[in-house]
């Protein structure tokens, strides 16, 4: 569901998706939305005394300093950068090569959202789509949703290709066999997956 957040954009709540075995995913579980420092002073207000219990920023150190989060400070903020600081080729077309190259950080973005207190999870980076559709498409394959529908999902955000997520998703499955394989190289264990996918299910 598309959330109004004004001066935020690509927001939205992941409820509502179906898994594979005919289950949802729970409204105000997860939510996605781009970097914060737009969001009006109501707005900031109404997340606060919502049912958000965790914001996790995806973003580099350094665009924190040149665009600090409004919740900065806040108990409910971690800043979990998605990417390190390695050199390597980007693939055109594909997420493959953020997968590949920032483990360690992915293990520890995924860990952030799965063992956030009880309530909701707002994932956020710059613009909302490319570290932020990794991370939720590693979160819904978890919880049993199907690749179409993740590709669906992540193509209704703004000045993207669905065709760069199915590419990420089937990179996924030939390199590591599945997203739980994958997640183990990352340093994610079956306890931290059956968390996430437990706060995720309804």
């Amino acid at each position: 569901m598309i959330l109004d957040w004004p001066d935020c954009t690509n927001v939205r709540d992941l409820g509502g998706l179906v898994t594979t075995d005919g289950r949802r995913i729970r409204p105000e579980a997860l939510l996605r939305s781009d970097g914060h420092h737009r969001l009006t002073a109501d707005t900031v207000a109404a997340i606060r005394a919502g049912g958000v219990r965790r914001i996790v920023d995806l973003r580099w150190a350094h665009e924190n300093v040149k665009w600090p989060s409004p919740f900065a400070g806040d108990p409910l903020y971690v800043n979990v950068p998605l990417l390190g600081d390695a050199e390597y080729e980007i693939v055109p077309d594909t997420y493959a090569a953020l997968l590949d190259h920032n483990r360690t950080q992915v293990g520890a973005a995924f860990r952030a959202v799965a063992e956030a207190p009880p309530g909701g999870v707002v994932v956020h980076c710059h613009e909302g789509k490319d570290r932020t559709g990794v991370l939720v498409a590693l979160l819904l394959l978890v919880a049993g949703v199907a690749e179409e529908q993740i590709a669906d999902d992540y193509a209704l955000t703004a000045d993207v290709r669905r065709e760069l997520m199915v590419n990420t998703l089937e990179h996924l499955r030939q390199a590591y066999g599945d997203v739980a394989k994958y997640l183990a190289d990352c340093g994610v264990d079956g306890q931290v997956i059956a968390a996430a996918r437990a706060r995720l299910l309804e």
